[in-house]
């Protein structure tokens, strides 16, 4: 990558930047699906999987909207 001008440090760092940024997305559909009796059936998610799985969405957007907010910053 360095032959055409990209950095493969800047690159890496680009990327989990990106993926940081997609995940709580990702997260949110993935609950969606899960929950959605017409398409899982009897397997939907419990309780306990429910709040589990808010609980990791909430903390991956807060660490989305931090991230951005220090690549904006410049922190």
């Amino acid at each position: 990558m360095e032959y055409i001008g990209i950095s493969p440090i800047k690159a890496l760092i680009y990327s989990a930047i990106l993926y940081g940024l997609t995940a709580p997305v990702l997260i949110a559909i993935i609950l969606h699906i899960s929950n959605n009796k017409k398409g899982m059936g009897e397997n939907t998610n419990g309780k306990i999987y429910d709040i589990f799985g808010f609980a990791t969405f909430v903390l991956m957007t807060t660490a989305a909207v931090i991230l951005g907010y220090m690549q904006l910053t410049g922190s």
